[in-house]
């Protein structure tokens, strides 16, 4: 064909595998789930570096979720103690939209392996003693219902009744309406425990990590003796959309991001996460005296 010299059979050979150089599936290298697709510079990372690396690209900076279990781990010295984890939400509304809540509930504990979205744990920060009460996001968004409101009054209770400073880290789209006013009622109770803190003059460390949203940032998780936020975290209380529909104003780059709300006062320090544990250390360091364990 056309002065082709080579016999047809030949070419088609080129295109196609020879059976004797295919993989058996058992010889395959099996890396399904091994991999992950950074969502901040879209390079794809080795899940096992992502994990040495607290959930933090290595590439670019971007901080991943992490669950509350794992943050917990992360700042607390090995042989900390759960507390305050026997509560369990229930349906005082008989709530129904998409789905009803009860089976949201049900849902989020299977999944999660939690009671609500929050954890209480008490234990030595380097050297201090500290009680320390943080969010689950996967649990229906982190949303505050009475159990998270409880639980982290327990928290405040505790903290107070033993004079050791208290440390949240609030990951939350905001109030879980679902309970309607009873959820909403946990800004007042939770913001009227950390007054008797105050009072106390024990101090109160708030970490806002992403999201930080609604009714968490409009109670406790803005009301630190030290407010401090991971990288590139959302905080605020409404969403960007929903000012920009109000305002009708184009808001700025970045607004609502943790660098911005630093550098326009609302937050003391931006603190990377394999910081984070050094930060809080030096920080109690200079708010109180060491205590043994």
């Amino acid at each position: 064909m056309n002065g082709c010299t080579i016999p047809w059979g030949d070419c088609m050979s080129w295109f196609r595998r020879e059976d004797n150089k295919i993989e058996s599936g058992a010889n395959r290298v099996r890396t399904e789930g091994l991999w992950t697709k950074c969502e901040g510079c879209g390079q794809t990372i080795w899940k096992a570096d992502l994990d040495a690396n607290l959930q933090v690209c290595p590439k670019c900076g971007r901080h991943e979720r992490i669950g509350a279990r794992a943050r917990i781990e992360s700042l607390l010295e090995p042989g900390f103690e759960y507390v305050d984890g026997d509560l369990k939400s229930t349906d005082p509304l008989d709530f129904t939209d998409l789905k009803p809540y009860k089976g949201r509930l049900s849902k989020a504990r299977k999944e999660s392996g939690l009671n609500d979205a929050i954890v209480n744990a008490q234990g030595l920060l380097g050297p201090h003693r500290v009680v320390l009460s943080v969010m689950e996001y996967s649990f229906i968004g982190g949303s505050m219902g009475a159990v998270v409101g409880e639980t982290i009054a327990r928290a405040i209770d505790r903290a107070c009744d033993q004079r050791q400073p208290l440390i949240t880290v609030a990951a939350s789209g905001g109030a879980r309406m679902m309970e309607g006013i009873v959820s909403l009622m946990q800004l007042a109770k939770v913001s009227a425990a950390l007054a008797r803190l105050d009072e106390a003059r024990v101090p109160f460390i708030s970490i806002l990590t992403d999201p930080t949203t609604g009714g968490v940032t409009a109670s406790f998780a803005m009301l630190g003796d030290l407010n401090i936020a991971e990288p590139g975290a959302l905080i605020g209380f409404a969403g960007p959309r929903v000012i920009e529909q109000t305002i009708r104003q184009k808001l700025p780059d970045g607004f609502q991001r943790s660098e911005f709300l630093l550098q326009h006062g609302f937050l003391d320090a931006v603190v990377p996460r394999r910081e984070m544990k050094a930060y809080l250390i030096r920080s109690l360091d200079f708010m109180q005296t060491p205590q043994a364990a």
